[in-house]
């Protein structure tokens, strides 16, 4: 989707890649795709287990901009003393009606229930955000699929503010499967070209590592950990963790002196947070055209 965002700069000179700014442009890019395309009937079907509160928040923020979107959003909502099988029932109700097109199914999910199970009944047609083996799977042999969300919503942000990847070198701090390994394809693969480097916790000196990137995306879930010392001057810094704190969320990037710095960055939040949504959606409806419909 080649969606371009009007430039806007930090305080300290970085160029800003607002998130919230692009997930609308992409939201009314798709509204205007599926309305072109006669108004198809897409459905995004998520399923919430329990009463987190930020899961509730995070749902209900998808559900409406589906809406604005032109998309149809079904909620599947279960009380915290759901059972496995009752959990594993809803979701298999959604993996085999056609007329739903995408299902999320929101993590966390309730200390006594198995998560596992429950991802690995989704299809990898309707797994919207790329979350099962077989998706990532599907990932890493370059076959048609979802990417995960975040990942998928950092490439955007590259690549609608200019962001340059091939040749370039850049660094994943983070090593999770929903974050830190698909990133690493996604930025190496055909198409992208960086020269990728995975580094985690137990990288030996992790501030000259980062100082070697021209692209950092810091998305180890630990608050504060990328300063200045880390940037090289000009590169790209892109905060991918999330930490709650007494002050609110806080990222993995010390955005009030790395922005002098940095040639670009992302603020926290408003930076990768919304494009996870947006990017949601935009696999939504690539789950429908994979389903026949005609958008």
């Amino acid at each position: 989707m080649n969606v371009v965002a009007e430039p806007s700069y930090t305080e300290g000179g970085a160029l800003l890649l607002d998130g919230n700014r692009l997930r609308d442009l992409t939201v009314g890019h798709l509204r205007a795709r599926i309305e072109a395309a006669g108004s198809p009937a897409i459905c995004l079907a998520t399923v919430l287990v329990g009463d987190d509160a930020p899961s509730r928040v995070y749902v209900n923020m998808k559900h409406r901009k589906a809406t604005e979107a032109g998309i149809i959003s079904r909620s599947v909502e279960l009380p915290n003393s759901a059972t496995q099988q009752e959990v594993e029932q809803a979701v298999a109700g959604l993996v085999t009606d056609s007329n739903v097109h995408g299902i999320l199914v929101q993590l966390p999910l309730p200390d006594h229930l198995d998560a596992e199970p429950v991802l690995a009944m989704l299809p990898p047609e309707k797994d919207i955000d790329g979350l099962t083996d077989r998706s990532l799977g599907r990932l890493v042999r370059g076959l048609p699929g979802h990417a995960p969300c975040t990942p998928l919503g950092v490439m955007r942000l590259i690549d609608s503010y200019g962001i340059s990847t091939s040749g370039q070198r850049a660094i994943v701090v983070g090593r999770s499967t929903l974050v830190g390994l698909p990133q690493m394809l996604l930025l190496s693969r055909r198409g992208a070209d960086a020269t990728t480097t995975l580094a985690h916790s137990r990288t030996s000196d992790l501030m000259s590592v980062c100082r070697e990137a021209d692209i950092i995306v810091a998305a180890a879930g630990q608050a504060g950990m990328i300063t200045a010392d880390h940037v090289r001057p000009g590169a790209t810094v892109i905060d991918v963790g999330i930490s709650r704190s007494e002050d609110g969320i806080v990222g993995d990037v010390r955005f009030d002196e790395v922005q002098s710095v940095a040639g670009a960055i992302t603020p926290m939040p408003g930076g990768t947070g919304p494009m996870t949504i947006a990017c949601l959606l935009e696999n939504t409806v690539a789950a429908a055209v994979m389903a026949g419909v005609s958008c």
